[in-house]
C-alpha cells in the first residue's frame, strides 16, 4: 500500500513550522519529516506528532553550518568529534519521537586530499551506522543532483551503493530521492527495483522545477502502481515545493488516500 509523509521542511510553508503538523493532518497526511529537529525541543515536537496523530518517519543528522552552505559534515577530516556529537544528538531526538530513520547529508567535496576525504567518510559512517543500530534505527545515505547542490559528495545510486559496500555495515541504507535521480541518471523504475532491497526510503518530487507531482516529465501514477507491485513497504517523501498553496496542489494524492 501506497504511504506518503509529509516533509515539512517544504509543505505548508505558508504557516509557522508548528502549525504545520495540524495543516498536513487535516490534509490527509499520516506521517511527517522534516531536515532538523533540533531547534526545538523534543517534547513540543512530540506533543505535535501526538495532538495531531502523526507519525514521525525521517530527519536528518545535524549538518553543520547550514546557513553558511555546508550540507553535511561526513567528509569532512577534523570534525570528527562534531559529527560524533551529532550522532548522539539524533538518537536522543529519534527515541523521543519514536523516529527508526535518519539520514546523513554527507556533505560537499572538500578541495584537497579526496582520500582523507573518502577514509573520514567511510570511518564516520561505520560509527553513525553502528551507533544507530543499537538503538533500532536505520541509518541512510542520499545522492543528490550537482545542479542543485554544486560540489556535493554523492551524486547516482551507482556511487552511494559503492559507498554502502564499502563501509560494510549492515545498518546503512539507501535514501531514494526521485527528483535528484530523474536528473543524475532516470532509468527509474528499474533501479529502484534492483535496489529495492537497500532502499529504505522514498522521496518525491517533479522535475523541472521540484514542483509537486504532475508538474513535470515524471509519471508519477505509473511510477507508484508500480512500487505497490514490486512490494515497496517504506514511505514516500513528499519533499517538493509546491508551486501555489500547499493544499491547493494535493489534487495528484486524491485516489492514494
Amino acid at each position: 500500500m501506497i504511504r506518503f509523509s509529509a516533509n515539512l521542511s517544504m509543505l505548508f510553508t505558508e504557516v509557522d513550522f508548528p502549525a504545520r503538523f495540524e495543516r498536513a493532518a487535516r490534509a490527509g497526511f499520516r506521517a511527517v519529516e522534516f531536515m532538523f529537529p533540533y531547534p526545538w525541543k523534543k517534547d513540543e515536537l512530540l506533543a505535535l506528532l501526538k495532538k495531531n496523530g502523526l507519525e514521525q518517519v525521517l530527519f536528518n543528522l545535524p549538518a553543520g553550518n547550514w546557513e553558511a552552505g555546508e550540507r553535511g559534515i561526513a567528509c569532512l577530516a577534523g570534525r570528527e568529534g562534531e559529527f560524533r556529537e551529532g550522532v548522539g544528538r539524533a538518537v536522543e531526538y529519534a527515541g523521543a519521537l519514536g523516529c527508526t530513520l535518519v539520514n546523513c547529508l554527507v556533505g560537499k567535496a572538500p578541495a584537497e586530499a579526496p582520500e582523507k576525504a573518502r577514509r573520514t567518510l567511510v570511518d564516520n559512517l561505520r560509527y553513525a551506522a553502528a551507533s544507530l543500530d543499537k538503538e533500532g534505527i536505520r541509518l541512510l545515505i542520499e545522492p543528490l543532483n550537482p545542479q542543485d547542490v554544486p560540489g556535493f559528495y554523492l551524486y547516482g545510486t551507482r556511487g552511494a551503493l559503492q559507498l554502502i559496500e564499502e563501509v560494510g555495515h549492515p545498518n546503512l541504507f539507501l535514501q531514494y530521492d526521485v527528483y535528484h535521480m530523474q536528473i543524475v541518471e532516470g532509468n527509474l523504475m528499474r533501479t529502484i527495483q534492483t535496489n529495492l532491497a537497500r532502499i529504505a526510503h522514498i522521496q518525491i518530487a517533479d522535475n523541472p522545477g521540484r514542483n509537486e507531482p504532475g508538474t513535470g516529465e515524471i509519471h508519477f501514477p505509473n511510477l507508484f502502481a508500480f512500487l505497490d507491485r514490486i512490494g515497496y513497504g517504506g514511505w514516500i517523501g513528499c519533499e517538493y515545493k509546491p508551486a501555489g498553496k500547499t493544499e491547493d496542489g494535493l489534487g495528484w494524492m486524491k485516489p492514494y488516500r
